[in-house]
């Protein structure tokens, strides 16, 4: 980086960090189950949107928070890796696996179907279907620069998408009791329906100890597909200019390089090389690994509190928060209908 560009980046990404600090702190003074069910991940966003929002924010300071929720939060995705294998996915279980595609799928067709009669932009209405089929903010913003999403596309998709998953942290466990559901059944509905992973982990050990270790399984498998997601995205909404392209050379660059480092250290991990590094340095690397990609996207979710203005979500209208709505309800209904009819995840089976 050159020493330009970084002096260019420092005041924007500074502030980030301080807003994700804050966070962070904030978190840790939050007391028992209520401090698991928020989040330092959201507590980010919620202080980004408040330092956002209440003073004007200097051009200056643009570079630096885009470089945040950009980079860095590619870099949380790649490191993210190291935590999945393709034993932790084929511990769910093939009827678990074919439940998450089958919501994937319907998730990103309902969110374009529904999108375009309502009259949602195209990319926003894709943000909006990959933060309810995949893994929430993570994916969202992940999926942004692959489409060529605007700004004000992923603020208002984020600022939804937070919507309905903290909702859904409250509100699941009260339906799951109120319906009588085991741990099986809720684990799975959580791990399939719930949106990002801190709010999965939230939602299922508020249930129970059990509940969370299934939801956070099916989750994994998730995020484990996300790269895939991306991907079809890309080459969904690639320009015309690249249409005039081979197949195999439009795909080529369509995957962009932090997913081929998160399916890197996904199959190192699966192949046992995570572990060997860890009895060679004593330490827990997968361990080292997951908490710097957690710091980091605290830090890049930040940004993106920082970067979100409520004018613009008030400018963008009631369409989007409908379309957010009906695509959540949706997966969260089908994934019931799915588990009664395929029964739940067996993990480990």
């Amino acid at each position: 980086m050159e020493a330009k560009t970084l002096m260019q980046r420092l005041p924007g990404l500074a502030l980030s960090l301080l807003v994700a600090l804050g966070a962070l702190g904030l978190h840790s003074l939050l007391p028992g189950q209520f401090g698991v069910s928020v989040g330092a991940v959201l507590l980010a966003v919620v202080l980004g949107l408040l330092v956002g929002n209440l003073s004007p924010m200097p051009a200056a300071l643009a570079p630096g928070i885009r470089f945040a929720y950009g980079a860095l939060l590619r870099l949380a995705i790649v490191l993210l890796g190291a935590s999945l294998s393709l034993q932790s996915i084929a511990a769910v279980g093939v009827k678990a696996l074919s439940m998450v595609v089958l919501l994937m799928l319907l998730a990103l067709g309902l969110a374009h179907f529904v999108g375009r009669l309502l009259g949602v932009p195209g990319k926003l209405a894709t943000l909006l279907g990959v933060g309810a089929a995949v893994c929430g903010n993570t994916a969202i913003s992940a999926t942004a620069p692959a489409i060529g999403a605007s700004d004000r596309d992923l603020s208002v998709a984020i600022g939804t998408n937070t919507l309905f998953g903290t909702i859904a942290v409250f509100l699941y466990p009260l339906l799951g009791r109120a319906l009588g559901f085991d741990d099986a059944v809720f684990g799975t509905w959580a791990g399939s329906a719930v949106n990002d992973t801190s709010q999965v982990v939230a939602t299922g050990f508020a249930y129970s100890e059990s509940a969370g270790q299934i939801a956070t399984t099916v989750k994994l498998t998730r995020n484990a597909l996300m790269a895939f997601v991306i991907v079809g995205m890309a080459f969904v909404h690639r320009t015309e200019e690249t249409r005039q392209l081979p197949f195999w050379v439009m795909l080529r660059q369509s995957i962009p390089a932090f997913v081929l480092g998160f399916l890197a250290l996904a199959l190192l991990n699966s192949l046992g090389a995570i572990d060997w590094l860890s009895a060679q340095t004593h330490r827990a690397i997968d361990e080292d690994l997951k908490a710097a990609a957690k710091f980091l996207t605290v830090v890049a979710l930040a940004g993106v509190g920082l970067m979100t203005k409520f004018s613009t979500m008030r400018q963008t209208g009631f369409k989007p928060v409908l379309l957010g709505f009906l695509t959540a309800a949706a997966v969260s209904l089908t994934s019931l209908l799915l588990i009664h009819l395929w029964g739940p995840a067996e993990v480990g089976s």
